[in-house]
């Protein structure tokens, strides 16, 4: 009795160099005209409306919920999952269960998202941890590849996670960091690292997405330059999986670390994923070594001697529960297709742009992210002096919105459970509350 394993995993990831699909023919190539009304329009046009109902309903104290990109909505079917799993699994197979398949969660989960989101093959990417630790656990399994090299570059604009975690290896292991200083309403270049990068340089560690401004990295032309560096690239991919298309094999990326609990929307520190490349596998080295990651973990021999391919990333005892809520939310992006669903997220978030240049600018806000779609993500950012009080004022008023300091408040569209007129009516509820 095996129910956990009974939505099986992908047998294989697609390659092209842009996913596509027919449903995004349906987003809106003009956004020039925008009243309610356009927006009613687009709703009834919208091809992956349906999917709204997936999701459990809002109360009637929210107004907008644009806080998708920090945490997402619940799936109306994790509960069933959860309830299902307590009474049919955990209760009748017991301690039985992780031999009847618990224990490969991790993996065919990975595997799942990996299809559905990563743009990468079987075999290259694992559910554990939290991003922090599977951070971490890249970055020193990175560094291990490149011994006598001592140069790690990032930027100053990256999650603040991963600089501490950056700053940590620095100094356990005299390690010297270039930081990089991209623009506040962008993010990092190829031509940026081009001059930064040289034969010393161990590992490029970037966000996908930067957190604050929205900027969508060129995934492919900086991990070309690091590679042609002889570095490795490290990529976060927390703001980006579930929002736009990526394409970590067809990149040839060497790893990457993200979480699960944004836009895939499987819950409050649901498990983040780590992917590396099968062509590290053989050499592979992370330093949080665990009964899981071992060869035969249940012989529970003297040493350590690590499992053959990606489980040698694993440490701990996977978390069942919250690793199939991740499972559903796999299914719903592999279900909806991650071309129409980056369709959709441009489209909004152009709303918002729209929105933004009509109603906020005039009243002392600045646009905080790129204008052009194809270079953000799931949120636009805006920013004014005074924009931690706006924010908390917004949250009275029922927008549910996000303050960055020193002055950004972040309006996160996810793409599957958000509407085109609960956007409209949370920015004009915000001008509402700003007008001068």
């Amino acid at each position: 009795m095996t129910p956990v394993l009974s939505r099986s995993a992908p047998r294989s990831a697609p390659r092209p160099d842009r996913v596509t699909d027919d449903r995004s023919a349906g987003m809106p190539n003009s956004l020039a005209i925008f009243d309610r009304e356009r927006a009613l329009e687009l709703d009834a046009a919208d091809p992956l409306a349906p999917f709204r109902s997936r999701y459990l309903p809002q109360t009637d104290d929210v107004v907008a919920y644009l806080d998708g990109n920090s945490l997402g909505r619940p799936l109306a079917s994790i509960a069933s999952v959860w309830s299902s799993f307590a009474s049919e699994e955990w209760s009748t197979r017991l301690i039985r269960g992780w031999s009847e398949g618990w224990m490969e969660l991790p993996r065919i989960v990975g595997d799942e998202l990996a299809a559905a989101a990563l743009g990468a093959a079987p075999g290259q990417t694992v559910i554990a941890d939290s991003t922090t630790v599977n951070f971490y656990k890249a970055m020193r399994a990175a560094l291990n590849l490149r011994p006598g090299r001592q140069r790690v570059i990032l930027d100053r604009d990256n999650f603040p996670t991963n600089r501490y975690v950056v700053e940590s290896l620095a100094k356990d292991l005299d390690l010297e960091l270039v930081w990089l200083q991209a623009p506040s309403d962008a993010g990092v270049t190829p031509d940026m690292l081009a001059a930064a990068i040289d034969d010393r340089t161990a590992v490029v560690t970037l966000s996908h997405i930067a957190y604050q401004s929205g900027y969508l990295a060129d995934i492919r032309a900086i991990t070309e330059i690091t590679h042609a560096a002889g570095a490795l690239v490290v990529w976060d991919l927390c703001h980006s999986v579930g929002a736009c298309e990526i394409l970590l094999d067809d990149c040839d990326v060497d790893f990457a670390v993200g979480c699960t609990y944004k836009f895939v929307g499987a819950g409050p520190g649901a498990p983040g994923f780590g992917y590396v490349n099968r062509r590290h596998h053989a050499a592979l080295d992370q330093p949080i070594w665990g009964w899981l990651g071992r060869a035969n973990s249940f012989e529970m021999e003297q040493g350590y001697v690590a499992a053959g391919g990606i489980r040698s990333m694993l440490s701990g005892t996977p978390p069942v529960p919250a690793i199939l809520a991740v499972r559903e939310g796999a299914a719903v992006i592999a279900e909806a297709g991650i071309g129409a669903i980056r369709a959709k997220a441009v489209a909004l978030t152009d709303m918002v742009v729209a929105l933004t240049d009509e109603w906020l600018i005039p009243q002392g806000f600045s646009l905080g992210s790129p204008r052009d779609g194809s270079r953000r993500g799931g949120h636009v950012s805006v920013n004014r002096s005074d924009a931690r009080e706006v924010c908390s004022r917004l949250i009275d008023a029922g927008v549910l919105a996000d303050f960055r300091a020193p002055g950004t408040i972040r309006l996160g569209v996810s793409p599957l459970p958000t509407g085109f007129t609960e956007v409209w009516d949370a920015l004009d509820r915000m001008r509402g509350l700003t007008e001068k």
